[in-house]
């Protein structure tokens, strides 16, 4: 797994010691709706984790998500694009199993918004790390495979200092 992974990982652990729980203890208090197992292998950054089961953690847990996303700099990688547009035309040219779920969570944004222009899509940055989850990618790494895939322009690289 990735760095990120491991520091998403450190995050959830970091959130269930300070609610002075034991992996065993996850088990007993969800009704083993949480396995131990499986919650330290999100720990470990040996498993990914869905953006669907983070969400349920957090609400386990009384937790934003964004509490549970790693914060600043990940040692690899560059930093995310601040305003990230989505090209939905390169999107559908690409193949399904590359881009599905990028394809999927751009489908559900348009949808809550109304908006089926076809051409472009506006997400936020916080929308660019839930996907960089899904990817097991920083969000740096994930910016750069966008836009080696032409779904998001060249610009969208941010600055580096020299």
């Amino acid at each position: 797994m990735g760095d990120y992974a491991k520091a998403l990982g450190n995050k959830l652990r970091a959130i269930r010691q300070q609610q002075g729980l034991s992996l065993h203890g996850v088990e007993q208090k969800s009704g083993g709706r949480w396995k131990a197992v499986v919650v330290g292998s999100y720990e470990r950054g040996d498993r990914a984790v869905t953006v669907q089961k983070l969400a349920e953690l957090a609400d386990f847990y009384g937790v934003p998500v964004a509490e549970l996303l790693p914060e600043g700099r990940i040692s690899s990688g560059a930093e995310p694009a601040t305003k990230v547009v989505i090209n939905l035309e390169r999107l559908q040219q690409l193949p399904a199993e590359k881009v599905g779920p990028l394809a999927r969570y751009a489908a559900t944004i348009q949808s809550q918004r109304g908006d089926y222009n076809g051409k472009v899509l506006s997400i936020r940055t916080e929308d660019l790390r839930s996907l960089a989850i899904i990817y097991d990618m920083t969000p740096g790494e994930l910016t750069e495979q966008l836009i080696d895939w032409g779904v998001l322009p060249p610009e969208a690289r941010p600055a580096r200092e020299e």
